[in-house]
């Protein structure tokens, strides 16, 4: 098999693939801090804060749309766009024998075994009448720390039936080192034994064919050290799981199709549905200690920059095929697990000056990093221009200039859905698959409103925990409720309202004091203001049968739902 798999484009294209994609970044980031400049010009003191923070609030906005318009470039002209972000990738051979021993690692914690066991059936299924059976091995990894609930995973997982792929259950007494530290454990116990190992969540739903296929792509490039597959969200009964990833499913394709034309073998590892090479993994990504014994929270981007600082190149393969996941199915939950990963993050400071890593990679954690230091940054925009209208209501923006800055910073915000929007309405099929194009577009609509919405109440959920990280403030973090259920009112009072009394706050002085600026602010400040009733309504168990009905949030696995969705109803 030609190397051409993980190595750079020929002639020095990679790197001029990156250099245009970070001459771009510069530039669209100068154009909207001068557009702020104008509009808030004369400047003084606060003008110039309000500058600083939208300058650290725009790298994700402007790189997610220069990631958005490639990707729809890639999509919609290239030939084979899979092949053209990863190259040599049409040179595996479908049905070529399985030759690698492979782990397939489910990590677990507190989790119902009977759903993990749902969830794994049709793989298992299939991979028993696939021939690599002899090639395969499951292991259950639990982090479950004991009493009834460990009682009742132990008994489930020995009740499994017979079967041609081999099956180990192994609990660990602690939860040390979290999931990271429960896949080391397996890597000194069992990995000698095997050399690819495919990582699973508890809520991962993965095809037989897409193992095999990630398998086969291992082995055809020995220098491929982690392989990311798409990630897609299961088709769901929860309003607001329902909403959040069909959005999902817009923004992540062109966006990943985009970031793996300049990031090429400096890829993803986003810690599950992936395929890991042990030998290197093993050797190289053992994650170090912090200060005071903590463990690395968010282990898969500091171990992915390892394995591409041994040698090995990383990549994403972005396929919609290869696997779902399980969203959390109201507003409290999906905060939960958001801050999980806020707090994860805010550790890849200590690993930027990490010797020998690629300049790629010191990016990747730059901006792993400011995905959430951007939450404070937006969080004092709202105060600042809430004061600045306010004080000065006739004179704190120039109309014109702050109308261009608005359309061009929505336009970027919004361009990973748009692309993929467009590349939806240009392919009937696709269209189909949604449902057709007027209830695709209607559920664009209504998710438009949703993400308006829910991404300043992430904002403020982010900041609050950021301000008490110095004082050992920390998330909780237990097992995640998978189930769809209601919201009482009461709980997302208690949850919420410090969103709610900031969002009423700013709209109830500009109210007041300058009532034009009423419909602007209403971008943060509406969805902090109406946190409470979306944690509630989007929770309503009728609700997310009424969109199931009407068709809205479709996913393309609803209208045609493949084997494994299939049978995974059969298990349930």
């Amino acid at each position: 098999m030609t190397e051409a798999m993980t190595d750079p484009p020929p002639g020095g294209r990679l790197a001029l693939r990156r250099a245009l994609v970070a001459a771009l970044v510069g530039v669209a980031t100068a154009g909207l801090l001068w557009l702020g400049a104008a509009a808030l010009s004369p400047l003084d003191g606060l003008d110039i804060a309000l500058l600083v923070l939208f300058a650290v609030a725009l790298p994700w906005t402007v790189l997610g749309f220069w990631n958005a318009v490639i990707g729809l470039l890639v999509m919609r002209l290239a030939r084979d766009p899979v092949a053209a972000v990863f190259p040599g990738i049409a040179t595996v051979e479908p049905g070529a024998p399985i030759v690698l021993s492979t782990a397939i690692l489910v990590c677990i914690r507190d989790e119902d075994p009977r759903r993990v066991i749902r969830n794994l059936a049709p793989m298992l299924d299939g991979l028993a009448r696939s021939g690599a059976a002899a090639r395969m091995h499951v292991y259950i990894l639990s982090d479950t720390a004991g009493g009834p609930a460990a009682a009742a995973e132990e008994a489930a997982f020995a009740a499994l039936p017979p079967t041609s792929i081999a099956v180990t259950y192994r609990r660990r007494s602690d939860n040390a080192g979290f999931k990271a530290g429960n896949i080391r454990d397996f890597c000194e116990t069992f990995g000698a034994r095997h050399d690819i190992a495919v990582v699973l969540d508890a809520d991962s739903v993965m095809p037989a064919a897409a193992v095999l296929r990630l398998v086969r792509v291992m082995q055809a490039e020995p220098r491929l050290g982690i392989l990311q597959a798409l990630v897609v969200g299961l088709p769901a009964q929860s309003a607001f799981a329902r909403i959040f990833q069909f959005g999902m499913r817009l923004g992540m394709r062109s966006y990943t199709v985009g970031s793996a034309w300049w990031q090429a073998d400096c890829g993803p590892y986003w810690g599950h549905n992936a395929a890991l090479r042990l030998q290197p993994f093993i050797a190289h990504c053992r994650l170090p200690e912090l200060p005071g014994g903590r463990a690395v929270l968010s282990h898969d981007q500091v171990e992915a920059v390892l394995m591409r600082r041994a040698g090995y190149a990383v990549r994403v393969l972005p396929e919609e095929d290869l696997g779902f996941e399980e969203n959390p199915p109201t507003l409290t939950e999906f905060i939960r697990r958001d801050l999980r990963w806020c707090q994860g993050n805010m550790q890849y400071w200590r690993f930027l000056l990490m010797p020998r890593l690629t300049p790629v990679s010191r990016v990747q954690l730059v901006l792993a990093i400011l995905m959430f230091l951007g939450s404070p940054a937006w969080m004092a925009i709202l105060v600042l221009t809430t004061i600045g209208a306010a004080r000065a209501p006739a004179s704190f923006v120039h109309p014109a200039q702050g109308e261009w800055l608005l359309a061009a910073f929505l336009a970027m915000w919004f361009a990973p859905k748009i692309a993929t929007v467009a590349d939806v309405l240009a392919r009937p099929d696709l269209r189909r698959g949604f449902g057709g194009g007027g209830r695709f577009l209607l559920s664009v609509a209504g998710e438009t409103v949703f993400s308006l919405l829910l991404v300043p109440i992430q904002w403020f959920s982010h900041t609050a925990l950021l301000l008490r990280l110095p004082f050992g403030g920390t998330p909780a973090w237990g097992a995640q409720a998978r189930d769809a259920h209601r919201v009482p009112l009461v709980h997302a009072a208690l949850r919420f309202w410090p969103q709610t009394l900031t969002g009423l706050a700013s709209l109830g002085v500009l109210a007041v004091r300058n009532p034009a600026a009423l419909p602007y602010a209403l971008l943060i400040a509406g969805g902090l203001a109406t946190a409470i009733p979306l944690a509630v309504i989007s929770a309503l168990p009728w609700l997310g049968r009424a969109l199931a009905r009407l068709g809205l949030g479709r996913l393309p696995e609803e209208t045609a739902p493949p084997e494994v969705l299939r049978a995974l109803a059969r298990h349930a």
